[in-house]
């Protein structure tokens, strides 16, 4: 439930990134060059100046990004030099590709592709894996931002700030809103997320026009241009959106770059597998793209088209889904489906997850939906964790002899 203040938004942030400053002795800004992360970074870099403290910006370089981005990033670093010790890291990071089963994931600075990389390494970037203890080829995004918090502790109190916001999808609200997660002092905006570490989320209640009153309140502070020329594109604000551009939402956006940054576009293209199809299609819905609704060829059950588009697919990515599949099936089995799942069941109870169907499992493979979560499954995590603990132990254990034989 929402509990209003007699505050703006832009004084709310400021009193939490302010109780940030009182509580954590390593503050983390990861900052993607985006406008939420931007007005985050602005923000932080002004309390930091007020109190004289040094804040680490953490960017996670993607490669296939706007040239606009990248130049803002660039600005950014310069502008707030005397508070920031930027991270901005080019490795080769594993990435949602929405737009192939034939390439479900795609690898950022690929050693192996380095040929066709949309662009070169940035100057004073980090490109040396072995700078990061529990950095392994491959890794999730999501996972690294974790770790770097973690790392980047060394054992003392770090807050990890991030620019999202709750209302630009429910996954974001559940992250603010969910009771079951470990927070810093009861605080609603904060979740521990290591060790030492604790993500913040000091703009979560913000709009997308709030965001754009305070860029007009703060012209002089430096502004990623790439907006300018979306909202020239007839781009809706609240569809301005700077995420990697193949994950299964960000995809709607793939267009963009060709109007955009043409020369960007075309070496997207020749990057990553499928780009070029799905940004000419991923506006339809219907058997194209798994989006409203779907129908059965004819001659066939809903099961039988499931099993002929799991044919088409390369092994792997058919081995994939029928191992999600089969998880999903043996989930309803306990719930009276000990036979099977339906061919197809009443809309409304497949819409709220509340029945399982073959029509529900057509959706997936049309969607591209590699982690099936329009089935209610989430994406596993990777063994980088693990490895990372494993380091610390014993690095411990040295550390303990070392101190046992002083």
């Amino acid at each position: 439930m929402k509990h209003y203040r007699d505050l703006s938004v832009l004084e709310a942030s400021r009193e939490r990134i302010s109780k940030v400053f009182d509580d954590f002795e390593k503050i983390v800004v990861s900052f993607s060059g985006g406008k939420d992360s931007s007005t985050l970074l602005h923000l932080v870099s002004d309390e930091a100046r007020k109190r004289d403290r040094r804040i680490a910006v953490m960017i996670i370089d993607l490669e296939a990004q706007y040239e606009a981005t990248i130049l803002h990033l660039e600005e950014m670093l310069d502008f707030y030099k005397d508070v920031a010790d930027p991270y901005w890291v080019c490795l080769p990071m594993s990435l949602r590709n929405a737009a192939s089963n034939f390439d479900p994931r795609w690898k950022c600075w690929d050693q192996d592709k380095k040929e066709i990389w949309v662009r070169g390494y940035p100057e004073k970037c980090i490109k040396d894996a072995s700078y990061f203890p529990f950095f392994q080829d491959g890794m999730e995004f999501e996972e690294f931002v974790v770790l770097f918090a973690e790392w980047y502790s060394q054992g003392t109190p770090t807050a990890n700030l991030i620019g999202i916001r709750a209302d630009e999808s429910l996954n974001r609200y559940r992250t603010i809103a969910s009771r079951k997660k470990e927070m810093f002092k009861d605080l609603q905006w904060t979740t521990r997320v290591g060790e030492n570490s604790f993500n913040a989320y000091p703009i979560y209640d913000w709009k997308t026009s709030d965001i754009w009153v305070y860029r007009r309140h703060n012209k002089e502070r430096p502004h990623n241009k790439i907006y300018d020329l979306m909202h020239q594109a007839g781009v809706a604000p609240s569809q301005q959106r700077l995420c990697q551009p193949y994950g299964d939402d960000q995809r709607r956006g793939l267009w963009l770059y060709h109007l955009l940054e043409p020369e960007t576009w075309y070496k997207v293209v020749a990057r990553v597998n499928g780009a070029n199809s799905m940004s000419l299609y991923v506006e339809e819905s219907g058997n194209i793209t798994g989006y409203s609704k779907i129908f059965k060829p004819e001659g066939h059950t809903y099961k039988s088209f499931c099993n002929l588009l799991l044919s088409t697919m390369p092994e792997r990515s058919r081995e994939h889904y029928l191992a999600r599949f089969r998880s999903f099936i043996r989930g309803w089995r306990g719930r009276g489906y000990t036979a099977d799942i339906p061919d197809e069941a009443p809309s409304i109870l497949e819409s709220k997850h509340w029945a399982p169907s073959y029509r529900r499992l057509c959706k997936v493979l049309l969607r591209n939906d590699y982690w099936c979560k329009g089935l209610g499954l989430t994406q596993p995590k990777s063994e980088a964790y693990g490895k990372y603990l494993k380091i610390r132990e014993e690095r411990k254990t040295v550390l303990s002899g070392l101190s046992g034989q002083g």
